[in-house]
């Protein structure tokens, strides 16, 4: 990649784009090891019910649903030497490396102390990262302000995002020889330390080399409206309420498959103890072709527009998920993993640039740039896409036997509900935003118009700007 030090006609240096980058990396690690192992490591590790590790789920997910749009507007509105948003990266750093850690860290003794040390610190690990990933993802739109900007700017952004994914799938499997198997407790611990020890490093390079405040928003606090009105405002508009549906359902699928698949890797695919590698290779196998591909992607989009690009890419997801109701070995495994990247590329290149036109549209009309609301408000209702998932599992896991984990017995129901988890709810999820894809009002042809207007919109807001 070329880190040129040439500025962008309209925006920043792809060399600044890199660095901005830096803080998905730290973003991304300490989260999709969360998403890729708290559900086994409490399930077949430490020995929870299913249905209790349900219920945790379901309140943390109630919670983060008041905690995020709360944040989000929270920073909207906040005035500070720093901007709006590097207060929340700053309160949330330290706090996100040390949560990290203790994520794996519970009372063994009784069930019901282990139940509660798990609500506890899902919740406190939530409310922490959403401080921290809430500001640094709130900069995006502000910093790179048209589609073409945010198509280079996220086309990097997003291979950070793989980079992160594969290290948070394989580096685990470097410290723990078998993900489900009870007598490596201790070396989840480990892993969590390392985590924690990248996510420390790479936020120290966003926070240092990857930070602007843009002088056109800086006035904007003035007018960012209360946190009830903002919820208001955002989910009348039109454009927000498809971009939520096709953003739940992707995020019910990001979640959904990592969960499920050390479990599918294990008892599907035949992976056992001391191959556990195999399984973080699997999946980050599936974010690597998802780099290649993603540059297709990016192309499509700026040829046809963010909404058509969308649409095609869960055509094309769907497909990729077909071969996991089938496979049955590590090779067939492989091959499926590369397939799967395709679909997965345009997934994560689109749903950031969807909001961001979702926010360009919003500002025409209310004056005021609230990205920290709409992602507040959007993650808000994307929480309860983990509900869905875990009750997805649960239904499966209880229709089929399997309510405390035990690998002896694995059945053939057992493997076919494992199927079932890893194509055919993601395939039903799916087909939703598809549907609510079509319905976004905001074509190519729009978004030209609306960029127009922003340009003058900007010029005039930085002219009175105080931010110097």
């Amino acid at each position: 990649m070329s880190l040129k030090q040439k500025q962008n006609k309209n925006g920043y240096s792809t060399k600044f784009a890199v660095f901005y980058s830096f803080g998905q990396l730290s973003d991304v690690i300490g989260y999709q090891m969360f998403v890729f192992l708290i559900f086994t490591f409490y399930y077949a590790v430490v020995g929870l019910n299913i249905n209790l590790i349900t219920l945790g789920f379901v309140i943390w997910s109630i919670w983060n649903a008041i905690n995020d749009p709360l944040i989000g507007t929270i920073s909207d509105r906040t005035n500070t030497r720093w901007g709006r948003r590097l207060p929340f990266v700053l309160i949330g750093f330290i706090p996100y490396c040390i949560i990290t850690v203790l994520l794996w860290t519970p009372p063994i003794e009784a069930e019901i102390a282990t139940f509660i040390y798990f609500i506890v610190i899902i919740i406190l690990f939530d409310t922490i990262y959403t401080s921290y990933s809430m500001g640094q993802a709130s900069m995006f739109p502000e910093l790179f302000k048209n589609l073409k900007e945010r198509a280079k700017a996220n086309n990097i952004r997003q291979i950070f995002t793989i980079i992160a994914l594969i290290a948070a799938f394989i580096m685990p499997t470097f410290f723990i020889p078998q993900l489900d198997n009870p007598k490596y407790f201790v070396n989840y611990r480990n892993a969590g330390i390392f985590a924690a020890i990248l996510i420390f490093m790479f936020g120290l390079v966003f926070l240092k080399f990857g930070v602007r405040i843009p002088r056109e928003f800086s006035e904007d606090y003035k007018t960012a409206p209360p946190f009830f009105k903002s919820l208001k405002m955002s989910l009348s508009k039109k454009s927000f309420r498809w971009y939520v549906v096709i953003h739940f359902v992707n995020w019910y699928v990001y979640s959904m498959l990592p969960t499920i698949f050390p479990l599918y890797g294990s008892f599907v695919l035949g992976i056992g103890e001391g191959q556990s590698i195999l399984i973080g290779l699997l999946l980050g196998l599936t974010f690597i072709s998802a780099v290649f591909f993603m540059f297709i992607w990016r192309a499509v989009a700026i040829k046809y527009g963010v909404r058509k690009g969308i649409i095609i890419s869960q055509f094309v997801f769907i497909l990729a998920l077909i071969p996991y109701m089938f496979i049955s070995n590590f090779i067939q495994g492989f091959i499926a993993a590369i397939f799967l990247g395709l679909g997965l590329a345009g997934s994560l290149l689109y749903l950031d640039i969807l909001i961001a036109t979702v926010m360009d549209e919003d500002e025409l009309v209310s004056g005021v740039r609230r990205a920290g609301g709409f992602y507040g408000i959007s993650t808000f209702i994307l929480r309860y896409a983990s509900i869905f998932m875990i009750l997805s599992i649960s239904l499966v896991f209880n229709s089929v036997g399997w309510a405390v984990f035990d690998p002896r017995g694995a059945t053939e129901e057992t493997i076919f509900g494992l199927r079932l988890l890893m194509f055919l709810f993601p395939t039903i999820a799916l087909l939703i935003g598809i549907f609510a894809a079509i319905k976004f009002p905001i074509t190519k042809e729009k978004y030209d118009e609306i960029n127009i207007q922003l340009e003058k919109l900007h010029s005039e807001k930085r002219e009175k700007s105080t931010l110097k």
